[in-house]
C-alpha cells in the first residue's frame, strides 16, 4: 500500500529565494555578458563555490582564487563574499505562499539546503519566512551535500521522520533523485503553480 506523505521538506535556493550568481556579476560588468560568463566557468566556478556549501570560508575561498588569478580579477573574485546578498533577488513568493498554507494546516515543515553555513545565517535574518521550518539541514554545517544519501539519512535520524511520510522538493533533478533513493517522496520544483499542483496530488490543501 502507498504511503501517502504527512511532511514537506523544502529545499530553499531556487524554491524558495531566487539564487543565481548572475544577479550580481551582471552589475560587476555592467552588461559585458561575454567576459562575465568567461568569468563564472573559469574563475569562480560552479565547482569552487560547491565547496562554500560543503562548509570551506569564504574568506578560505576568496584568497585561493586570488593566489591563483591575475590581479586584474581580484575586486570580481571578492565580490562573490563582499556582494554575496545581492546574488539573491528576493523569495520566491508563490511557493512563500504554499510554505505560508502548509503552516496554517499544521503540516510538518522542514528543509534540507545545500548552503554555506555563514551566509545562511545571514539569509535567515534577510528572509523571516526561513524561521517558519521545525529543521533546517544546512550543508555547509554538516560537511554533507545532495544528493548524497548521507544528508537525507542524517535529515531523518536528527528529526525522527521515516523517509516515507515525508516529501522533498528541490529544483535540482539529481536531488529529487538522491531523496527518492533514501525512500522519500519527491518532487521536482519548476514553478509555484507545478508545484500546489503536485501537492494537492498528493493530499496537500495548498
Amino acid at each position: 500500500m502507498t504511503v501517502h506523505p504527512t511532511t514537506v521538506v523544502f529545499d530553499i535556493g531556487n524554491v524558495l529565494v531566487s539564487w543565481d550568481p548572475r544577479y550580481l556579476y551582471r552589475q560587476v560588468f555592467d552588461g559585458r555578458e561575454a567576459e562575465m560568463e568567461w568569468f563564472l566557468a573559469n574563475i569562480c566556478t560552479t565547482a569552487w563555490n560547491v565547496e562554500q556549501d560543503r562548509g570551506r570560508s569564504f574568506k578560505d575561498a576568496v584568497d585561493l582564487l586570488v593566489t591563483q588569478h591575475p590581479e586584474k580579477w581580484h575586486p570580481m573574485i571578492r565580490a562573490y563574499d563582499e556582494r554575496w546578498h545581492e546574488t539573491i533577488s528576493g523569495p520566491i513568493k508563490g511557493t512563500v505562499a504554499i510554505l505560508e498554507a502548509l503552516k496554517r494546516n499544521n503540516v510538518p515543515l522542514y528543509a534540507i539546503t545545500n548552503w554555506n553555513q555563514d551566509k545562511f545565517r545571514e539569509a535567515l535574518e534577510r528572509f523571516p519566512f526561513l524561521k517558519t521550518f521545525a529543521g533546517i539541514v544546512v550543508s555547509g554545517d554538516e560537511g554533507l551535500l545532495k544528493p548524497d544519501r548521507e544528508i537525507f539519512d542524517l535529515f531523518c535520524d536528527r528529526y525522527k521522520v521515516k523517509p516515507e511520510t515525508a516529501v522533498f522538493i528541490d529544483d535540482s533533478a539529481r536531488n529529487v533523485e538522491g531523496a527518492r533513493a533514501a525512500g522519500m517522496h519527491a518532487l521536482h520544483f519548476t514553478s509555484p503553480e507545478a508545484l500546489a499542483r503536485d501537492l494537492r496530488g498528493l493530499g496537500f490543501a495548498v
